[in-house]
């Protein structure tokens, strides 16, 4: 029994695990690395083809991003998720696919001019239609038979609508071993979804550390503060721009924003106009107003027993075309405009800032995690100018970071969750954090009498000796590696992709027929020989 972590790893984004056993390789998550985690331009550590079995916690791209190049280089398996989750992976992925496809083709062209070789997206959107057929909706509490000695439970993570906790047991050679991966924790009290559920015993825990040094605070992000700052700016002429993901924080916006038109919390502009910018939202708002049946709180389950719908209010106004979408920035009506990506590195909210950044009126307020390296991490720390588009403008609108309306729990509502189990696990594996919130929050994790590790990447860990088999790769040689790739032309990025797959197949042919493996080394060595100069 092996677990090899393969992404998110002293990282917040790229959510990526592997579990060996009984000769099968199962994945938790496949995501796609985002901002500074991004290392060898996305492409996967490992053979597609060698992995039998695929889990998704849920359906944020950073955990489901890659599931497309999985399939496009050789995985033809299922993929578990929960209902909701493969009802947002068919829009989200279609989406991530679109993006893939234009930044190549932005690319391409910035190349061509060059004289440089052509750029492929890392999948196109046939990729994710040979995807989503793979798809395995399941139950939350329902044990699913996976494989040999494997079966699997979703709990709910209280994240994102579907978003789930997997607790594994895995059988081999008469020993038993349990594995939680928490997927990402929500933060409590959160609209529409309900509250984290607990994982009361496991051998071994994987745990997000997303705020893993962080507290959000008792009033931070409070709907009456979000209602000041939409109040003032109106009053002042002014647009409120809000970067929201998509898939779940667009929806829970809206939520609160019909609580404070009920409540009449804003007196400048009662009725003010809300715009929904982003065609992946709109699709994911339909999923949001389906069957929310074993996925919504006890609030939103009242509201829908009204005859309420709980994101549909006055004045909102939802925006499909692009034309539309430049219109927005042409009307001098102070408005709200919630658009994607919520880090703003792609999508409709580049332009939303371009119009409204350098106009001091206005305001910008962040409801999610910034991840380093990305424009809205750039922006939350504090940039008098950025660059859009080839233009610089100046920052002169209000910044607003808003933890406390954060899908993430904080160091203590981690702390809390992970204090639920009932006995004290054999190792817990502190991932999916920067290396400042990973390290800290390990450290409380040890001080508080748990036995905790913060993995890199690559490393393996033997689940039956509890050792590490390989440590790992430290993130500043990682950062090191990737600066020096992207400056390697394609084709030898292609060859060392090559290397390292060959290094998997070797791995993977170990306790072979000697015959074969010999003449297998032949072969390497005659390639070698030739090459060797």
């Amino acid at each position: 029994m092996k677990l090899t972590f393969w992404g998110a790893d002293h990282e917040v984004t790229g959510s990526c695990h592997c579990i060996e056993v009984n000769g099968k390789r199962l994945l938790i998550d496949c995501g796609l690395a985002q901002g500074q985690d991004e290392k060898e331009d996305n492409q996967l550590p490992f053979s597609p083809a060698q992995i039998d079995y695929v889990l998704v916690t849920h359906a944020h791209i950073d955990h489901s991003g890659r599931l497309p190049l999985l399939v496009k280089n050789g995985y033809h398996g299922p993929i578990y998720a929960t209902r909701a989750t493969c009802e947002l992976l068919g829009i989200m992925l279609r989406d991530s696919a679109h993006i893939q496809e234009m930044d190549a083709q932005w690319k391409q062209r910035k190349r061509k001019r060059a004289g440089e070789e052509d750029v492929l997206p890392l999948y196109t959107a046939l990729d994710v239609e040979d995807t989503l057929p793979l798809l395995r909706p399941c139950s939350y509490g329902q044990e699913i038979s996976v494989g040999p000695g494997i079966t699997a439970k979703f709990i709910d993570a209280g994240h994102l609508l579907g978003s789930a906790s997997i607790l594994l047991t895995l059988s081999e050679n008469g020993a038993v071993k349990t594995v939680a991966f928490s997927g990402d924790i929500g933060n409590r009290h959160q609209p529409i979804i309900r509250d984290p559920q607990y994982i009361d015993k496991a051998d071994y825990v994987l745990v997000e550390s997303t705020y893993g040094n962080r507290l959000h605070g008792a009033n931070a992000g409070s709907i009456q503060e979000l209602a000041e700052i939409f109040d003032n700016t109106l009053r002042r002429g002014g647009n409120v721009v809000i970067p929201a993901f998509a898939v779940g924080r667009t929806q829970e916006l809206l939520y609160h924003i019909r609580k404070i038109k009920e409540q009449n919390l804003v007196t400048s502009i009662p009725d003010f106009p809300v715009f929904v910018d982003s065609p992946l939202a709109l699709a994911a708002t339909q999923i949001y107003d389906g069957d929310l049946t074993g996925y919504a709180d006890e609030e939103t389950l009242e509201v829908l027993r009204k005859g309420f719908r709980p994101i549909k209010f006055s004045n909102l106004n939802l925006c499909q075309s692009a034309d539309e979408s430049i219109a927005l920035n042409a009307d001098p009506t102070p408005k709200v405009i919630i658009s994607s990506s919520g880090m703003c590195d792609a999508g409709r909210i580049r332009h939303h800032l371009k119009h409204n950044l350098w106009r001091s009126e206005c305001s910008v307020v962040f409801v999610g995690y910034q991840a380093n390296g990305t424009l809205g991490r750039i922006l939350v720390d504090g940039a008098q100018q950025i660059k859009l588009f080839g233009e610089q403008i100046a920052v002169k609108a209000e910044i607003y970071n808003f933890r406390g309306l954060s899908a993430h729990a904080d160091r203590d509502g981690l702390l809390d969750w992970v204090s639920h189990y009932k006995n004290k696990p054999e190792k817990i594996f502190v991932v999916h954090g920067e290396e400042e919130a990973c390290e800290s929050f390990t450290q409380l994790l040890n001080a508080s009498g748990y036995h905790a590790v913060a993995p890199y990447y690559k490393a393996e860990y033997n689940l039956l000796t509890g050792r590490f088999e390989t440590e790992g790769i430290p993130l500043w040689e990682l950062q090191e590696r990737t600066a020096q790739k992207r400056k390697a032309s394609p084709a030898y990025l292609r060859l060392v992709a090559m290397g390292e797959r060959i290094q998997e197949v070797i791995r993977h042919n170990e306790g072979g027929a000697n015959k074969d493996l010999a003449r297998f080394a032949d072969q390497l060595k005659s390639l070698i020989d030739k090459w060797d100069r």
